[in-house]
């Protein structure tokens, strides 16, 4: 595992600092290069753009590379940082993800990137607001598209309003211009024709995060024909990543991956 900084320089971040106490990285988890090409997925731990949680970061992409993909972890910005910075740094990833994908044996058309909670607000952003958001830092990955191969959103926060949504993570993100945007970055209004392959899971038990989240993300995809695959379980809390200790739960992996093989092509081991 090596960890790899997103930014050449606090200026290319753009994070309107001269010095700061968290850089942006990403933890690589690649498999043996000289096979032939294959997909990546770029795992975006969930958090409320607060915080980053452990056990929805390196396990999974663990469990990535048992199903034969490349993987990694996005260590992003969370607060004291507003929008974008969450968001240019998913997109950045996904610019060096694809610049690099012939020296890793990454096929440069097969990457996704899966993110929990708010994690998942994160990478529906990834679908649906990657020709608004500058992840440019004057490199060579400046070159390539930042617009991911397929978003899977898990327990995602979709909604950062106050009728069905989390407005904790849509304050966290948007500080004091959320009243005024807070419609605009309820992702479910963000959906095109462009929007990638999408692939959620939530569970009708959650508390924190309603299921309506997944369930209006996905209606929006297939009003636009994209092509979305949902699962929603009866039982299960918030915030249960791998869901190792629920039984129904813990085949939402396998799902993903199949989705990823077969819906969008990916190439597995």
């Amino acid at each position: 595992m090596e960890t790899i900084k997103l930014w050449n320089s606090f200026e290319s971040a753009n994070t309107g600092k001269s010095s700061d106490d968290f850089e942006p990285y990403l933890e690589t988890y690649l498999l043996d290069k000289t096979q032939p090409l294959r997909g990546a997925v770029i795992v975006c731990p969930g958090g409320g753009y607060a915080g980053r949680a452990e056990h929805e970061g390196a396990p999974v992409a663990q469990k990535f590379n048992e199903f034969g993909f490349h993987a990694f972890v996005l260590h992003y910005r969370v607060l004291p940082y507003r929008f974008p910075a969450a968001q240019r740094d998913l997109f950045r990833a996904v610019r060096l993800v694809r610049s690099r994908a012939d020296q890793w044996g990454i096929d440069a058309s097969q990457i996704a990137v899966l993110g929990f909670s708010a994690g998942g607000h994160l990478v529906a952003s990834g679908g649906t607001l990657f020709n608004e958001v500058d992840a440019k830092a004057g490199d060579a990955a400046d070159a390539y598209s930042q617009r991911p191969d397929a978003i899977l959103p898990c327990y995602a926060v979709i909604s950062l309003q106050d009728d069905f949504g989390h407005v904790g993570s849509g304050e966290n993100l948007l500080g004091t211009a959320y009243e005024q945007k807070k419609e605009y970055y309820s992702l479910q209004n963000r959906v095109t024709v462009d929007t990638p392959p999408c692939f959620l899971w939530h569970t009708v038990s959650d508390e924190v995060v309603p299921v309506r989240n997944s369930v209006v993300f996905a209606e929006k995809c297939w009003e636009n024909n994209i092509p979305a695959e949902l699962h929603i379980f009866p039982d299960g809390p918030h915030g249960t990543g791998l869901a190792p200790a629920y039984s129904d739960l813990k085949s939402w992996s396998t799902l993903a991956a199949k989705f990823l093989t077969t819906t969008c092509k990916f190439t597995a081991r």
